[in-house]
């Protein structure tokens, strides 16, 4: 895949999703259509260091192909982290923003011919948010879609609204958020029980486990686990699909 030149983008709207989270709406206005497949990202180029490399910050799109030159991220604030303060503090609505994209191969396959679980804990649901919308505009075949999605608290549900509402459009599509430091009247603990649950659910008793295909996105520690777990419940590395944040 060809490297992407370096465009100028246009931040044209933010909203503040929960207390510590963005989403920037970013038009690119030297094309007409930023064309993208779901789950791939975006690298912006900060001035927060010297050194060009020091300075690059990559975000999955959260926002689904629809023909205009204008996409979303979806951005947490870290406590200490230079790119993500220069976002929240220095970039508004009108401000000007370097990027390279789109880029990675986080994307699904030409036939959803397996059931899919989405993993994800903060915003690594970004590219599964586009990734669903985007087999609902096109009407995509698919079997059962599983999105699990980790926080610690009911405050930093991202997208919720929106994904319960989606649970109800599209056909076989599970929203399944877990909560691991607040009960609540869903899910609670790390996303781990709750795919591993799934897994011996649709297994009934069998030794092989059912075709499935595992999408994992989010902190490393959540993925090497989450990986290490999949294959102890029978799949092949070709199953896991994998993209790290930080």
């Amino acid at each position: 895949m060809a490297l992407q030149p370096w465009r100028k983008g246009i931040v044209t709207r933010i909203e503040q999703e929960t207390y510590n989270t963005r989403r920037f709406w970013i038009t690119v206005p030297e094309i007409e259509s930023f064309d993208f497949v779901p789950g791939q990202f975006v690298t912006l180029d900060l001035p927060i260091h010297e050194k060009p490399n020091k300075r690059w910050r990559s975000y999955s799109i959260a926002s689904w192909p629809d023909g205009t030159n204008t996409f979303e991220l979806l951005i947490v604030i870290l406590e200490g982290g230079l790119g993500t303060t220069y976002l929240f503090n220095e970039i508004f609505e009108g401000s000007e923003l370097t990027l390279r994209g789109p880029q990675g191969v986080f994307t699904l396959p030409q036939e959803l011919s397996k059931d899919l679980y989405f993993i994800c804990t903060g915003t690594g649901i970004a590219p599964f948010r586009s990734m669903v919308h985007h087999i609902q505009r096109h009407g995509i075949a698919h079997q059962n879609i599983n999105l699990i999605f980790g926080t610690r608290k009911r405050e930093d549900l991202v997208y919720l609204e929106e994904m319960r509402r989606l649970e109800g459009e599209v056909e076989g599509f599970h929203y399944i958020p877990t909560l691991s430091r607040e009960d609540w009247d869903g899910c609670c603990g790390y996303v781990h029980a709750v795919y591993e649950n799934l897994v011996h659910q649709k297994k009934a008793g069998d030794a092989i486990p059912p075709p499935a295909q595992f999408y994992l996105c989010g902190w490393r520690a959540m993925v090497d686990e989450a990986k290490g777990r999949i294959l102890n419940l029978g799949y092949d590395k070709k199953d896991i699909h994998l993209e790290l944040y930080g």
